[in-house]
């Protein structure tokens, strides 16, 4: 067989059964290998943010990585952003990038890129295949980091002549790194910090101790010792609802943030990280927290989460359960015009039980976090690394990874401008996808920021760079030009029927909110 042929085979191997690929002429071996091996579904994507965000969504709702497969250095610098965001959550993808033949390199045809340097910021491991043989052997390497810890980035370089020689045949599967446990000290040091705060302890968790096995230890934890439960602002995937007890999160807007923030006086963090602003502003702190309040570290994303707070409820004598939070009332579906108030209290009505949902609302969706504590069972997925335009491609990954829940995706319209091209897709493949567009024809988010920033009394020309209003962008007719099926409403009555609607359908549906 070819090394193209057998790169696909170690992945089959290794459990990589989804390739998301927006190929060029370089990767065809590759893709020839992907139509004659059976084994791994093949997901086209018109565009490689869209490749490389549905990779990061695949990995966030199955724990498994994907493969994408991308067109020499262009077309990995253009999946670069939502790698950026990938990364930032943890999750383990494995790129494929084409390259020139090894001998034509030296010629500096005009697609020839400096691929290392590229991958670089966003690559745990980086291999470049040298000769056929290294190809597989490569191929197995890269899964093995792509799932080690909590999920990290792979990019093997397939040179062209190494896909199309013969090669002997596919590598074996490697086994991960088992995850690290943590040292005994820091789990003292914690339930020491946890008992002696009470009400003012806070205990702030990450990567996978914001899923269900973890959360029903740290409600453990929070009965005995009185703390809160919080994340540090987003979460790459938090389970909610049901059972599982509340956790907040620390507020985006910085004056919110400090007052979210004042009342503690220890912290403790589990795959977490400290807290701190979005951006510097002048005069404001970048760490979030009282500067009295002490802030103990306990585990790294990558550590066993789950081990680590089953030790700190053992050391804080929790008991062997924890009561469910009280139901709150059921959030109200509103009519007559948009409201912020409104939409957080229709959506957060009308979730069903075990959707999916990916937040990328921004200013128009800032209150359905908080609403939807009172919605059913679901998932809540944000924006880890904050480059905009994650959340339509990561709907692709989410869908393929669970066709059989429902994947609600909220976003400003500024935000879905970057990615629209995945509409194309999930229509092609029809997936179970309901996505909300707020059109408020501006990049809403930055007027607060200009007065964050003190740039007070904006001209003109300013509100003109931060505005979608000339033309007036049509959603709806962008979703039926990418055959998605599109309607518009500026009313909450008429939103509300469209969306329970569009909810009990199970291919792909876009309403536009006009606000």
């Amino acid at each position: 067989m070819n090394g193209a042929e057998s790169l696909v085979r170690t992945l089959v191997a290794s459990g990589v059964t989804t390739c998301f690929a927006n190929p060029g002429t370089s990767e065809m071996h590759f893709v020839a290998a992907l139509d004659h091996v059976p084994g791994i579904r093949c997901v086209l994507g018109l565009f490689e943010g869209v490749v490389t965000g549905a990779a990061d969504g695949y990995w966030r709702m199955s724990h498994k990585p994907a493969a994408t497969l991308l067109h020499l250095g262009p077309g990995l610098a253009n999946g670069l952003a939502n790698l950026h965001n990938a990364r930032k959550a943890a999750s383990g993808i494995v790129n494929v990038v084409g390259e020139h033949a090894t001998y034509h390199l030296q010629y500096d045809a005009p697609l020839t890129a400096d691929i290392d340097g590229i991958a670089r910021p966003v690559s745990a491991w980086i291999g470049r295949a040298k000769a056929p043989h290294d190809v597989p052997k490569l191929g197995a390497e890269a899964v093995a980091v792509a799932r080690s810890g909590s999920g990290k980035i792979a990019t093997m370089v397939l040179p062209a002549d190494t896909a199309w020689n013969e090669v002997s045949g596919p590598a074996p599967a490697l086994a991960p790194l088992p995850r690290a446990k943590v040292d005994d000290s820091a789990i003292l040091a914690a339930a020491e910090a946890l008992k002696k705060a009470g009400p003012r302890g806070m205990l702030v968790l990450g990567g996978h101790a914001l899923l269900r096995p973890c959360l029903k230890v740290a409600a453990r934890i929070a009965a005995a010792t009185g703390c809160r439960l919080s994340n540090p602002g987003a979460s790459a995937r938090m389970e909610r609802g049901g059972d599982l007890p509340r956790v907040g999160r620390v507020p985006y807007i910085l004056q919110q943030a400090l007052a979210y923030l004042k009342d503690t006086d220890e912290m403790v963090l589990v795959g977490a990280r400290h807290p701190v602003a979005f951006f510097a502003y002048p005069g404001q702190p970048s760490l979030l927290t009282p500067e009295s309040c002490n802030v103990t570290p306990v585990a790294d994303v990558d550590d066993d989460l789950l081990d680590a707070l089953e030790r700190l409820a053992d050391a804080v004598k929790a008991p062997k359960s924890a009561d469910a939070p009280p139901a709150l009332p059921k959030p109200a579906v509103a009519d007559g015009a948009p409201t912020f108030e409104k939409i957080a209290s229709t959506i957060a009505a009308l979730i069903p039980d075990h959707a999916i949902v990916l937040d990328e609302s921004l200013t128009s969706g800032r209150g359905i976090f908080a609403a939807a504590e009172a919605s059913g069972p679901h998932d809540w997925l944000q924006n880890m690394g904050g480059s905009i335009g994650y959340s339509l491609p990561l709907s692709i990954g989410c869908a393929i990874a669970q066709p059989d829940r429902k994947v609600v995706v909220l976003v400003g319209d500024g935000s879905a401008f970057y990615t629209l091209q995945a509409l194309w897709t999930l229509a092609r493949e029809n997936l179970n996808v309901t996505v909300v567009v707020f059109a408020n024809r501006s990049y809403n988010i930055l007027r607060g920021e200009l007065a964050n920033v003190g740039a007070t009394n904006p001209g003109p020309r300013a509100i003109d760079m931060l505005t979608l209003d000339r033309p007036d962008p049509d959603w709806g007719a962008l979703a039926k030009g990418h055959g998605v099926p599109g309607v518009r409403t500026d009313d909450m009555g008429q939103f509300a029927k469209i969306f329970k609607a569009a909810l009990a359908e199970t291919g792909p549906q876009l309403i536009e909110l006009r606000l």
